[in-house]
């Protein structure tokens, strides 16, 4: 039984290591309320903000942006085992007898002072050619969804740790402190999507305050934004503040650090019932804007509305803006169903391109657009229901803005696009890559818990040093 002298020492003990683990991180980080940027947190940042286009189900590089015209000559016959080399395929086409090869039925054209060779089905993209770099040879661990894309946003593929929105917000914090400082957006574009889980973009064992806020697919995004009946927004600012006064006597008294949690929480609610309204105002938006999306903007919960509010809350210094857009797992007709998806998507990225561009925010957001894996080489059925299975070997992900120099590739795959022969990038780097553009340095921002440190890129990760200026 613990006497009254042992729990007011735990008390003690336990408030003043909260006390000074606050004081510490706080001599560490420059003041998130000031609204500095933190940059010299470790290096001098090139991106103030992140715009992350996720593609849910993985997007086929060789029919978007890998073109391997050599195929040709290989179509329909099967894929050399000294291509392949034993490397791990699905339980979806282990069973198949052959592994044909499968070129892409699109064309691919050269665009830009660069010469990038965009496929036929992302035009407008390819109109920014010289302002984009795709990494040809990003490749991963994991070959089945879930895994893949729970290495893509915690750097691990069991469930369970910080997100990358939530390690930026840990270590950076947040600029506008009327919005949250990481917000989630999520879009339907295709049939049979593989499901989407909160844990993407949850804090995992961060402190619940740096986990992303979703928003809803609907005209109110947040629940709550209106006072009940009867209840005036003084009434709501009075009862806050008793509660907040009750609470701070709770964290003196027990030194519960999710008590001071719950009251950032509750302030960040009460801003957002104002900023949220007027962030997803589009009344004002000039027609030309809109119609440079494309007709879906108007549409809550579309690729292209969410795009126009990533421009939205970019304005407004949301420090990482991630939209999951599903749809891109293509095991069957993919001659037919991707340029369906293509066409919700391309003309919104290039508009969302050109939108931070004249703006000026380009110069410092960070543009990334990827998935979890790309598409093999061999064909999943044959003819018109041909399609793709998972790739993890080597696969495109696109980045702009934020001192990127465009108009590049990186890294070059063999000829059927199933191995990397040069600059191989793997999930770890392409995280490191873009803490770094933030000015931190991934191996730094560390996380005590269950007795070790953790960090996004565990004990792995380069930074990509030559991708900007």
């Amino acid at each position: 039984m613990i006497n009254e002298y042992d729990l007011k020492r735990r008390v003690f003990l336990r408030s003043s290591a909260s006390a000074v683990g606050f004081a510490a991180l706080h001599a560490l980080l420059p003041s998130a309320a000031s609204g500095r940027d933190p940059s010299n947190l470790h290096h001098l940042a090139k991106a103030k903000r992140i715009i992350y286009l996720f593609q849910s189900g993985g997007p086929s590089q060789l029919d978007l942006f890998d073109p391997k015209p050599n195929l040709e000559d290989h179509h329909g016959k099967p894929l050399p085992d000294s291509v392949r080399n034993g490397k791990r395929i699905t339980t979806m086409t282990s069973k198949q007898k052959e592994l044909l090869v499968w070129k892409s039925p699109f064309a691919f054209k050269s665009h830009g002072e660069s010469g990038i060779e965009f496929s036929e089905l992302l035009p407008n993209l390819a109109s920014h050619a010289d302002e984009l770099c795709v990494i040809r040879s990003v490749h991963t661990d994991a070959i089945n969804h879930d895994p893949a894309i729970t290495l893509f946003q915690t750097g691990f593929q069991l469930a369970g740790r910080p997100s990358i929105g939530s390690w930026v917000s840990y270590g950076l914090g947040a600029i506008n402190q009327n919005l949250p400082c990481y917000v989630a957006l999520t879009s339907q574009g295709g049939s049979g999507s593989q499901p989407l889980y909160s844990r993407l973009w949850g804090a995992g064992f961060l402190p619940s305050n740096h986990s992303g806020v979703k928003f809803r697919n609907t005209a109110s995004p947040v629940f709550y934004l209106k006072n009940p009946g009867g209840i005036s927004q003084d009434m709501r600012r009075d009862t806050l503040d008793d509660i907040r006064l009750l609470n701070q006597q709770n964290g003196t008294r027990f030194g519960n650090p999710s008590i001071s949690e719950r009251i950032a929480e509750y302030e960040l609610a009460f801003k957002m019932q104002t900023s949220i309204p007027e962030l997803v105002d589009l009344s004002k938006e000039p027609q030309h804007i809109l119609d440079a999306y494309g007709p879906d903007v108007r549409r809550p919960g579309s690729f292209a509305r969410n795009c126009l509010l990533a421009r939205r809350l970019a304005q407004r210094d949301v420090r990482f803006i991630q939209l999951f857009h599903m749809g891109w797992d293509h095991h069957s007709r993919i001659k037919d169903n991707l340029p369906k998806l293509t066409t919700s998507i391309d003309k919104p990225f290039a508009a969302l391109i050109n939108d931070l561009k004249q703006t000026g925010l380009l110069d410092d957001t960070l543009v990334v657009f990827g998935g979890e894996f790309g598409r093999t080489v061999y064909a999943q059925e044959q003819g018109d229901k041909a399609g793709r299975d998972h790739h993890p070997y080597c696969f495109s992900t696109v980045l702009a803005g934020a001192g990127i120099k465009g108009g590049m590739t990186l890294g070059k795959t063999d000829d059927f696009g199933y191995n990397t022969v040069e600059d191989p990038v793997h999930v770890h780097d392409l995280n490191a890559t873009i803490l770094h553009l933030l000015g931190i340095d991934h191996e730094q921002l560390t996380y005590e818990y269950q007795g070790r440190r953790h960090r996004l890129t565990d004990v792995h990760g380069k930074v990509l040093h030559n991708l900007s200026g």
